[in-house]
């Protein structure tokens, strides 16, 4: 029997291949806004990243959503991807 291929991605904060389910989707809708893809499906750009507000730091740092996307981010956007991250992060914790 054929094992089914598991899709890897790559983390832009830490810079590893991990499983897709593992990672957070940041997603650039076609209107140009920012979110967090938390079903993996929304329409638009996706790039990945650990579930920590550390590899967001280090994908901010690096420039690696910007190169991602092909695009400027403003510093807002990043401030609301974290509290959607953060936000994220203590109802999984609450659960």
């Amino acid at each position: 029997m054929k094992t089914k291929k598991i899709p890897q991605r790559f983390c832009l904060g830490c810079h590893t291949s991990k499983p897709k389910k593992e990672l957070l989707r940041i997603v650039r809708s076609p209107e140009g806004t920012y979110a967090v893809d938390t079903t993996g499906k929304m329409p638009g750009r996706g790039a990945y990243i650990c579930h920590s507000l550390d590899c967001l730091e280090l994908a901010r740092k690096n420039h690696g959503l910007e190169r991602s996307f092909a695009a400027k981010l403003a510093p807002e956007v990043y401030e609301a991807l974290a509290a959607q991250l953060q936000a994220e992060l203590t109802a999984e914790a609450g659960q």
